[in-house]
């Protein structure tokens, strides 16, 4: 079984996640509690979330689509259970 983990908003990404279409925020509670129910490297091989790394200035960083123009930009934190997420927005 996969370990529990938690999605954090950064303040910046709680602004932009009260202006999104309510289809997209319900697309991001779904996604964190998907990540939640199987891990987030088991949510890394679902195809239709086009997760990759991120590069430039976002090196550590990886990208998830929650829908054609939207994404989420998240960050594992080493040796924890915490996504923390920098970015919700239009691709």
């Amino acid at each position: 079984m996969s370990k529990q983990y938690e999605v954090y908003l950064v303040k910046q990404a709680q602004k932009q996640f009260k202006k999104l279409p309510i289809h997209i925020r319900q697309a991001l509670r779904t996604w964190a509690n998907l990540i939640n129910a199987y891990g987030i490297e088991s949510m890394r091989k679902v195809s239709g979330y086009h997760d990759e790394p991120l590069k430039g200035q976002r090196i550590n960083q990886r990208s998830s689509r929650l829908s054609k123009g939207y994404r989420v930009i998240y960050q594992e934190e080493p040796s924890s259970k915490i996504i923390t997420v920098y970015s919700i927005g239009d691709s």
